[in-house]
């Protein structure tokens, strides 16, 4: 029974930490983590993107919401704004889309909140001083790998941890990710308020092939729309 109990207990810490999904770190620091958006009168769902800039996919992503007049919010990997994917996100801005950070490193989660605060703070400046624009105090951590530390540290910050709603995510349990295969997933979950994760960069190569995440996103605008859904973004 003892070895249940702390299996058991231990389970709970880890998902505490890494749960794809709102869970206890989250309840105690409600007013720093966003997983969903209170439901309103205009019955939007959020689309949201990560691990960019990526200079294969970006900008036909950046068309594709541009001809559909939609607005999304995109968390960028530090590392990844650079001179040259710069003009990438100074369009993000100029076309009014939400930019937020995030990261290739799950193990920040480990770091001391001090750390996590620098952290943040040099991002948003690195990017203000590559694209002219300063990000909104919006932070997603790698794969949802969070703790304690990092909440003070984004708090002391000024920023929100955000996550995705359940089930909102371009994961396939099964079988390799396509457009329409991502994109039913997203539109079987689908709800007002929801916040949905696509990815148009991969975390290892700022280079990676993300045909699958602009086939998606065009059906899903299109598909969304049909059901009377708008679209909103979480710069607020």
């Amino acid at each position: 029974m003892l070895v249940l109990v702390i299996i058991a207990a231990s389970a709970v810490v880890a998902l505490a930490h890494i749960a794809p999904f709102r869970f206890l770190l989250d309840i105690a620091h409600r007013d720093a983590a966003v997983w969903r958006i209170a439901a309103g009168s205009e019955n939007a769902v959020y689309l949201t993107f990560d691990d960019g800039p990526n200079p294969t996919a970006t900008p036909a992503l950046l068309d594709l919401l541009k001809e559909k007049n939609v607005r999304a919010t995109f968390f960028l990997i530090d590392d990844y704004v650079t001179e040259v994917t710069a003009p990438i996100v100074r369009r993000m801005f100029e076309e009014g889309h939400c930019v937020g950070q995030h990261t290739g490193r799950r193990w920040l989660l480990l770091r001391s909140p001090s750390h996590v605060e620098a952290f943040l703070k040099a991002g948003a400046m690195k990017i203000e001083r590559l694209t002219g624009h300063r990000p909104c105090r919006l932070f997603r951590p790698h794969a949802g790998w969070r703790s304690a530390a990092m909440f003070r540290g984004a708090q002391r910050a000024g920023y929100k941890i955000v996550g995705w709603s359940w089930m909102s995510w371009d994961w396939t349990a099964f079988g390799k990710r396509t457009g329409n295969r991502v994109a039913a997933h997203l539109l079987a979950h689908a709800g007002p308020g929801k916040i949905m994760v696509i990815h148009d960069g991969h975390h290892r190569n700022p280079r990676a092939n993300r045909i699958y995440a602009i086939e998606a996103t065009r059906r899903l605008i299109d598909d969304l729309r049909a059901a009377a859904y708008s679209f909103g973004t979480l710069c607020g």
